[in-house]
């Protein structure tokens, strides 16, 4: 029997890839929750396993998240002509009108570690240019500071006149699955260790500021159980691990460093969603993304978006999949040959996705519903609740990422951009690689297809001919030389260099 998942009508999502992959929670927002959990977990950071109960109390930080966000009162009260007295008593005015009465009545503190009234306007600037969509028409409660360090991190809140609630919209559980993939990573202890040391030090000055903001932290009433990932081990942890890991032993600040942790988490979790589709769909052939490297028009365009289509279809064949497997079982066909088969049939339906249900006046009676039925119409409802949210992981995530694009064309398709490129050499290269050797290190981790010796089965269907893969390896080359990540030593020797590797210096 497979384990109950809380706060759903039916499991079917949830047993291919966990509870819960959610589209709106972005890359930023699944990295952001994810070290959340980190945090409160940092005595053992990433050590547990895949039968190991992990809970974490997150931090709400109501005040710091109304100063940088719900204040707009600071920039006129700062150009005002009066003395610093008066610009702290009228700013308290307003800011206590639209005060949340969650901690943040009082804030007579800020005068203690501010020695003026400008030094704290000026704070509050630099904080809210490097938050996290600041100029969104998001609520303010689920806008982000950078995570500078331990005391700017907070979880999503939708705060009203009944309080404050997570809603799981921005926050949806997606971070958690993050937390508990690296836990089950090989090298995840390890991981764990250096995201301690490098991203939790309290003394760092930007945390210090955020600090001076927020006082004392402020934390949930009470602790939670993380969601439910379905995999013990899977070899997408070990390689999102492995990134990680490479990308935080590169020569460069760990702020700089979170865009490539949040970029190759982004890449390899959308992976991850595609490999359980394919498994799910008994398609044993690895993931592949044919990319296009935008110039002008090349004639890899409409591969690429035939391969963009294809891998977003996947997801719903695994959801019929998932559902419909369960009539290949023995337990099915022994129910079918029961004395009373609608209901074996219904018992084999609960204990393996929770449905139908047994009670509620407003429930459906499936009681006497033949097994075939129960399927069909389950099917039906898997793909429906399947397309609000879930299908959209691929489109939202790819794109979110810099993987995917519609520019010059009139679909999407795969067009990785500069971002992205750049992270896929911090990740990959050490501190130079021959081009070549590049290309295929990206298509082994990542399923990119990029020049004709990663399209040879390609060429050898007659998809696509061999010039004009090798006409894409070239714009790819030129584009890297551009972004000053490729040297040419001559028209057949291309190196690949990382400007952050070992000997990146010399």
């Amino acid at each position: 029997m497979r384990p109950v998942i809380e706060s759903v009508d039916f499991a079917v999502d949830e047993h291919i890839w966990g509870h819960r992959l959610y589209d709106e929670q972005l890359p930023h927002l699944t990295v952001l929750e994810f070290l959340g959990v980190l945090g409160a977990n940092a005595d053992s950071p990433l050590v547990a396993g895949a039968a190991d109960r992990v809970r974490y109390k997150p931090q709400r930080q109501i005040r710091l998240r109304g100063l940088l966000f719900n204040n707009p009162y600071v920039e006129s009260v700062r150009e005002r002509s009066i003395g610093d007295e008066d610009k702290w008593r009228v700013w308290a005015e307003h800011f206590a009108q639209d005060a949340t009465r969650q901690g943040d009545e009082d804030m007579a503190y800020l005068r203690q570690v501010f020695a003026s009234f400008d030094d704290f306007a000026k704070a509050i600037e630099l904080l809210r240019s490097s938050a996290f969509e600041a100029r969104s028409n998001k609520r303010w409660s689920s806008k982000f500071v950078f995570p500078f360090g331990p005391d700017a991190l907070y979880e999503d809140l939708r705060i009203d006149s009944h309080g404050a609630s997570n809603d799981r919209r921005f926050f949806a559980r997606t971070g958690e699955l993050l937390y508990l993939m690296l836990c089950r990573a090989k090298r995840g202890p390890e991981l764990g260790k250096t995201l301690v040391e490098r991203l939790f030090d309290r003394t760092a000055p930007m945390n210090r500021l955020v600090k001076a903001l927020q006082g004392e932290p402020q934390l949930a009433s009470d602790a939670r159980d993380v969601g439910y990932l379905p995999h013990a081990f899977h070899p997408r942890f070990d390689r999102l691990c492995e990134d990680w890991i490479a990308i935080l032993s590169r020569d460069m600040p760990i702020y700089d460093a979170l865009e490539h942790l949040i970029a190759t988490a982004g890449l390899n979790m959308l992976l991850y969603f595609l490999e359980c589709s394919k498994a799910q769909a008994g398609d044993a052939e690895p993931v592949e993304l044919v990319c296009e490297i935008v110039r002008v028009r090349t004639k890899v365009r409409a591969l690429s978006g035939d391969s963009y289509q294809h891998n977003q279809s996947l997801s719903l064949r695994a959801v019929r999949a998932a559902v419909e497997a369960i009539k290949l079982t023995p337990e099915w066909r022994a129910a079918l040959a029961s004395e009373f088969p609608e209901v074996e049939c219904g018992k084999l339906m609960r204990a393996n996705f929770q449905w139908p249900t047994q009670g509620g006046k407003d429930e459906p009676d499936y009681s006497m519903t033949s097994g075939d039925e129960l399927v069909k119409k389950l099917v039906e409802m898997a793909e429906s609740r399947h397309g609000q949210h879930v299908a959209k992981i691929h489109s939202t995530w790819s794109r979110a990422i810099g993987l995917s694009s519609r520019r010059l064309a009139r679909r999407t398709r795969y067009a990785p951009n500069d971002r992205l490129l750049k992270t896929l050499v911090v990740a990959i290269v050490d501190d130079r690689m021959q081009f070549d050797d590049f290309l295929a290190e990206a298509q082994r981790r990542y399923g990119l297809v990029i020049g004709d010796a990663e399209g040879k089965r390609l060429v050898s269907q007659k998809k696509v001919d061999q010039e004009a893969l090798s006409e894409n390896r070239g714009n790819l080359e030129a584009r890297l030389v551009g972004l000053g990540l490729v040297r040419r030593l001559s028209d057949s020797c291309s190196f690949v260099e990382n400007p952050f590797g070992f000997d990146g210096e010399e």
